[in-house]
């Protein structure tokens, strides 16, 4: 009973955590807010809560990887996948190696697997954090897709070197040929495993459906348990079940296009994952409140066996890994782009070769800001040894871990507006033009489509000119989208300042959607009559809405 009330309670911290970022006239980031509440419920209601680590992991990374593969935008992965996996792998191998070599020699009571441990902890970016302090500051959607795609893969990467890096503290020795082999079989037997388990549910899942009908609840609990299985399959065979979760999120983008789902379980899967993906950020960064009081006692604690008798020897250690993080990347990036722009002169690609403001590569450094992985995997350090003595430096760790993650999420909610403010930078050709040609297409298709099924459906009935004149307005409708699309730039603007009819369209929607509340709140119309209608209009407003964000 004492759990599932202290769940219930710290769901509700979650609940209050988002009101309270809007109520604020600071605009605070919801992690930092949320990190505040939970130190303030650590320190008033004395909550500590004990998790297994392993458990820990299990519940909250899968489903959060998961997610991040099915939404990032593909064709914007695999564009930029030079400097994607770059920043995910060649980044974190350097500060795993760089910054766990810089910790043990600022701390020499840390052993140096401990170091390695904890940069590698602190080596993966969180691209919910970066979106959650960037709200005034909009980030490019180029180099949004690029951190987007960092994270991902950062994540796998970064964890599969804790795991090492914990081995090497647990057994005392470490081998650089079988690191090599086992990371090569656990990544390639992970990616391998996470995209079979998508496929393979989801093609059962279809050929059931098919076969005996299907409803929008089982197939959104599929979706929701497919992330635990890939990951618990994989850890059974030794692989990665981060890379697994994070491989079976990227296949479910190519389920969702060869088979059949119903629009409804779309948008209500799409609405559980929303709540899932907020509930579960939110527990993690309540939790790091709630653990910050004892952790910061028992890491003073280390910190004083070491000889330092001043407590501020922690905020030192802080400010020292940030600033080692901070300057690693902001390096990596500038050598990367010099890279990037000379193969560019090489192919004679003036464009490309432009250099691009030293704020954007600011920008790129301060938007790696850390949050629930770094935090997720501070926790999954053992307890114990193998002979039962205590984890060396496990409370250190956790609180250094914290520190980083306060500091980068404090850094970018102040510096990226700074830094972004006032930037203009050329527009992403080809989005706008691949997107009107998806649309005529659509559009033909449809055309073609009412065409085929207004003679079938009139065929044998005695007032066939009904149905001819319901498809001619259908395709009436069509053809003024197929005209505007096709015409040149100039024609279009004739036509009107698009932004003005979206804005007109959508504030007559939400006058009709009050109109019909306002019916049911007199009782001239029923409850369920107004909600039915009320959801049709819900998705012409998000649809306009989308447009007025595209």
């Amino acid at each position: 009973m004492q759990i599932v009330t202290l769940c219930l309670f710290l769901l509700l911290a979650v609940v209050v955590s988002g009101i309270a970022s809007r109520m604020l006239p600071s605009a605070l980031p919801r992690p930092l807010v949320q990190i505040a509440l939970g130190a303030l419920i650590g320190m008033v209601a004395h909550v500590r809560v004990e998790l297994d680590p392993e458990l820990f992991f299990l519940l909250l990374v899968p489903p959060l990887l998961f997610l991040d593969g099915w939404r990032i935008p593909k064709d914007e992965l695999f564009r930029d996948r030079g400097a994607v996996l770059g920043l995910a792998l060649g980044l974190v191998f350097l500060t795993v190696l760089g910054m766990g070599l810089f910790v043990h020699w600022l701390i020499p009571a840390m052993p140096l697997g401990v170091a390695f441990a904890l940069a590698a902890v602190v080596s993966p970016t969180d691209p919910i954090a970066v979106s959650a302090v960037a709200q005034n500051a909009p980030i490019p959607k180029r180099m949004m897709h690029i951190l987007e795609g960092e994270a991902l893969l950062n994540d796998a990467s970064g964890l599969v070197c804790v795991r090492f890096a914990i081995a090497a503290v647990l057994t005392g020795t470490f081998s650089f040929a079988d690191a090599a082999a086992t990371f090569a079989w656990m990544a390639i037997a992970g990616v391998a495993i996470g995209v079979g388990v998508a496929l393979g549910i989801v093609a059962t899942k279809s050929a059931f459906a098919r076969r005996f009908g299907d409803e929008a609840g089982s197939n959104i609990l599929v979706s929701l348990l497919i992330p635990f299985a890939a990951y618990l399959l994989a850890e059974h065979v030794h692989a990665s079940g981060v890379l697994a979760a994070a491989a079976a999120g990227i296949a479910m983008t190519f389920t969702d296009a060869t088979t059949a789902v119903a629009a409804g379980t779309r948008i209500r899967r799409r609405a559980v994952w929303d709540m899932l993906q907020f509930t579960l950020n939110g527990v993690i960064f309540v939790l790091l409140g709630e653990q910050l009081p004892e952790v910061f006692v028992r890491a003073r604690d280390t910190v004083t066996s070491t000889g330092h008798v001043s407590p501020w020897w922690l905020a030192v250690y802080v400010v020292a890994v940030v600033a080692g993080l901070a300057i690693l990347r902001y390096g990596w990036v500038w050598v990367s782009l010099q890279f990037t722009l000379l193969r560019a002169r090489r192919r004679n690609d003036t464009v490309a070769g432009e250099s691009p403001p030293r704020r954007i590569i600011a920008a790129m450094s301060c938007a790696g800001a850390r949050g629930a992985i770094t935090l997720a995997g501070a926790l999954t350090l053992p307890l114990s040894l193998a002979d039962g003595t205590p984890f060396p430096a496990r409370d250190l760790v956790i609180f250094l871990a914290s520190g980083v993650i306060l500091s980068s999420l404090a850094i970018a909610a102040v510096a990226l507006p700074l830094l972004l403010r006032g930037l203009s930078l050329p527009p992403e050709t080809g989005i706008g033009a691949a997107r009107d040609q998806a649309r005529l297409v659509a559009a033909n298709a449809a055309i073609a489509e009412l065409d085929r099924v207004q003679h079938r459906m009139a065929e044998g009935r005695d007032d066939p000119d009904r149905f001819t004149d319901v498809a001619a307005r259908l395709m009436d409708q069509y053809r003024e989208r197929i005209d505007s699309l096709s015409s040149l730039p100039e024609d279009r603007a004739r036509q009107g300042d698009v932004k003005i009819e979206r804005d007109m369209r959508l504030a007559a929607v939400r006058a009709e959607r009050n109109a019909i509340f306002d019916l049911a709140r007199r009782r001239e119309i029923g409850v369920e009559l107004a909600e039915q209608l009320g959801r049709e209009l819900d998705l012409i407003d998000a649809r306009l809405s989308r447009q007025g964000l595209a």
